[in-house]
């Protein structure tokens, strides 16, 4: 260790409960590293410093009193600038709500300061979580940490560069299309979209979705397990949630690699993926498919999920924006005003089709993890891009039609809503993070999480495999 807020949440979290590190120099220590590196990377955009102090001093008084500590006790936490806040900005990475300060915390991050853990700032997004590349006209980009030059992934890319950087412990993130998944691989961080309905919200306007799902975000698998263990559990405003033990995520089961039956696919069976990429998660691939019991290249049932996302994806700008789109579209982003007008030109029948769609994709789904028990894919179709583009328009040659079809190999499992984690294996050819997504089975997030923990360990014994960090003196200069 070299300072404290290199620590991972859960050594951290250990030390605190020991008493052999405060939650004052934690937070001290967090402080620092943010002022060394955020001009550099600009991934926290808003900041509570002087509340934070306030309450890390009283979580060490908790700590000095023999008191009992919640799960996250005097850890510091990055909230994504989507969630509410309460006397902390909120935009939305929108000029719209450039000033919007709430009055109090949306539920999530109220259950996570209930927790201990001590909110320090708000990390940026791409407006409305609009797209995989965080920049807005709010704050401006957020760069890669490995390569000032290049995206830092969205729409949770504020969270994933403060968490590759050291500069906070835990983030909160989300995810519709790929926005908790795309940035942590880019980061080379941890990541979990769980099952829809484990971590519930009140923000949808659509409440049965697979979009939108909210998420922890760490830089071990041990790390967003302890952040799932307070986030997950019922909320009564959620239409998909049900009563469940976030506590078991507190512990993950010891999974034996070589019991389990893997399908590796590259592109899901219908993504456009850079050679590059593909090439080097095959390198990968063959590098650890040796530890499973069977390892088959098998492409899950995919081939009608393109124009089902299309459809559902236009519906759900449709619910959020049409206030802004009629009153303010002048105000709005390229990305919103064309998820928007594409869902205006849809039919009841595509409509129609579309849901029906996401049922039997689901289904097939269903009948594809019967077969095996994970499913091993790449987070993104490319490497990270240069950070002028709002978004890749052409893979391999092939022009792309709309400024999210890059993000297929995300948005293709949101739609049959299967839980995933993203973890970090090594550098991609650009020398940027290459990062792997773990799925599997409806409900079974705490196995998921116990086999990307299984795997996360075999791979850092390996120097092309394991999880890299980027220089944190470059970047303080």
């Amino acid at each position: 260790m070299t300072e404290p807020c290199d620590l991972t949440a859960l050594s951290a979290r250990r030390l605190i409960g020991r008493k052999r590190l405060s939650p004052i120099e934690l937070l001290e220590s967090c402080i620092a590293r943010i002022e060394m590196t955020n001009a550099a990377v600009n991934a926290v955009v808003a900041t509570c410093y002087d509340r934070a102090r306030d309450e890390a001093r009283v979580a060490t008084d908790a700590v000095l009193r023999g008191d009992a500590l919640g799960p996250l006790h005097g850890l510091p936490l990055g909230v994504k600038d989507l969630n509410d806040t309460a006397g902390l900005v909120t935009t939305h990475g929108s000029p719209i709500y450039a000033d919007n300060v709430p009055a109090a915390d949306e539920s999530m991050v109220a259950g996570l300061r209930q927790a201990g853990a001590i909110v320090v700032g708000k990390t940026n997004t791409p407006e409305f979580g609009a797209g995989a590349n965080t920049t807005n006209p709010v704050y401006g980009a957020t760069r890669n940490p490995f390569d000032l030059a290049r995206i830092c992934g969205g729409s949770s890319g504020g969270s994933a560069v403060a968490l590759a950087t050291s500069m906070l412990p835990l983030c909160t993130g989300s995810d519709s299309g790929g926005s908790l998944r795309i940035p942590a691989a880019f980061c080379g961080v941890v990541s979990h979209r769980s099952t829809p309905g484990l971590v519930p919200t009140e923000k949808h306007r659509i409440g049965y979705t697979t979009y939108g799902v909210q998420g922890p975000m760490g830089r071990t698998v041990d790390d967003v397990a302890m952040m799932l263990s307070v986030m997950a559990g019922y909320g009564p405003m959620d239409p998909l949630s049900a009563p469940v033990d976030g506590g078991q995520f507190a512990s993950l089961p010891e999974v034996d690699l070589s019991k389990l039956r893997v399908a590796f696919s590259t592109d899901l069976g219908f993504a456009l993926v850079d050679h590059s990429i593909a090439k080097t998660f095959k390198e990968r691939a063959a590098s650890f498919q040796s530890v499973f019991h069977e390892a088959r290249w098998q492409d899950p049932d995919l081939q009608t999920v393109r124009r089902t996302n299309h459809v559902l994806r236009a519906l759900q700008f449709l619910s959020r924006h049409r206030d802004h789109y009629q009153t303010m579209r002048d105000k709005l982003g390229p990305n919103v005003v064309a998820n928007y007008e594409m869902a205006l030109e849809l039919t009841g029948e595509e409509i129609a089709w579309a849901m029906m769609e996401q049922t039997n994709i689901y289904r097939a789904m269903q009948r594809f993890f019967q077969e095996v028990d994970i499913l091993i894919c790449p987070a993104v179709a490319i490497p990270p891009f240069p950070v002028e583009k709002l978004y890749c328009d052409e893979i391999n040659g092939t022009k792309l039609d709309t400024y999210f079809e890059w993000l297929a190999m995300t948005w293709g499992l949101t739609i049959p809503g299967n839980p995933v984690t993203c973890l970090p294996c090594g550098l991609d050819s650009t020398g940027t993070p290459f990062g792997l997504q773990i799925c599997g089975r409806h409900h079974e997030d705490r196995f998921v999480l116990g086999v990307a923990k299984a795997l996360e360990s075999y791979l850092a014994g390996n120097a092309a495999s394991a999880r890299p960090v980027p220089d944190i003196k470059c970047l303080a200069a």
